[in-house]
């Protein structure tokens, strides 16, 4: 008896051993499993982000870049992030260490001026494109804008917005274009100065300036092209508007830059900024 009642009281001990010992192995398979998943994710994470890179834009390629980016990614699997701000700005931003991969400048200046100090990565150098300037205007304005920019000097033009010029080539542009066309002295007191020309362009959409001299790529694009009317701004007025973009040496994702840069140099890109009113330099695209 004392046999049989200690094998009835062995079989639950060695029962509940059995299940102590499952739950100890299901706790070490439970943390191998959150460690492969931990390392999983970290180079999932990785490779991902190895797959982006960040670029740095001007804001009179707002639309057009997002475009290209789309149709990157489509095509090569590789992602863009955009940023969008006043040449000017960023110029200042990358000197003092600013995380980007790329630079589209609205000018030839900053991204010179960068390779000149060793900032950018040695023959990326290249001009993509030259933007113009235009008059424009909301669809219930009554001003005529057949003289041009002589049409600023109508009483009825209390606001005009321009990029700021101190930073934004598109405003110097405009600056430059006023002064030709002797308007400039007679419009300075009227001027309302975006910080690049985007938020320019969005002065007059929303109503705050009567009228503005914007980037033509502005213009057409979809959130202008049904809003306003324009007139284009003769090229003899100002500088050329010659835009170039560069890999910028700090970047940590240089081969993923350099697709994007190859992909901008094709013939089905240069298309589409010519879409957008941009000009292409004859030779700047590759098959």
């Amino acid at each position: 008896m004392l046999l049989l009642c200690s094998e009835k009281v062995s079989r639950p001990i060695a029962r509940d051993k059995r299940c102590w010992v499952c739950k100890i192995m299901a706790n070490m398979n439970l943390r191998k499993l959150v460690v492969i998943i931990a390392l999983f994710v970290g180079v999932s994470g990785q490779v991902c982000k190895a797959q982006q890179i960040t670029v740095a834009a001007a804001a009179d390629l707002q639309f057009v870049l997002q475009d290209v980016a789309t149709r990157f990614q489509k095509e090569t699997g590789k992602t863009v992030k955009l940023s969008f701000g006043s040449s000017g700005n960023f110029f200042h931003q990358f000197q003092n260490g600013a995380p980007f991969d790329m630079f589209f400048s609205a000018n030839l200046d900053y991204p010179k001026k960068l390779e000149a100090a060793g900032l950018i990565e040695p023959g990326t150098f290249y001009q993509y494109a030259s933007g113009k300037i235009v008059i424009w205007i909301p669809n219930n304005s009554k001003l005529d804008l057949t003289s041009g920019l002589q049409s600023l000097l109508n009483p009825a033009i209390r606001k005009i917005a321009i990029a700021n010029p101190q930073h934004a080539p598109y405003g110097q542009a405009a600056v430059a274009a006023m002064k030709k066309e002797k308007v400039y002295d007679e419009v300075a007191d009227k001027l309302v100065l975006g910080e690049n020309i985007s938020q320019t362009a969005s002065f007059v959409v929303s109503g705050a300036a009567d009228a503005g001299i914007v980037a033509l790529s502005l213009a057409l694009s979809p959130n202008m092209k049904d809003k306003g009317r324009y007139a284009e701004i003769p090229g003899a007025d100002y500088l050329p508007i010659e835009q170039a973009c560069v890999i910028l040496k700090s970047s940590h994702q240089k081969d993923t830059a350099k697709a994007f840069l190859n992909f901008i140099k094709t013939p089905a890109v240069a298309e589409l900024f010519r879409t957008y009113g941009f000009d292409v330099p004859s030779g700047s695209t590759s098959q």
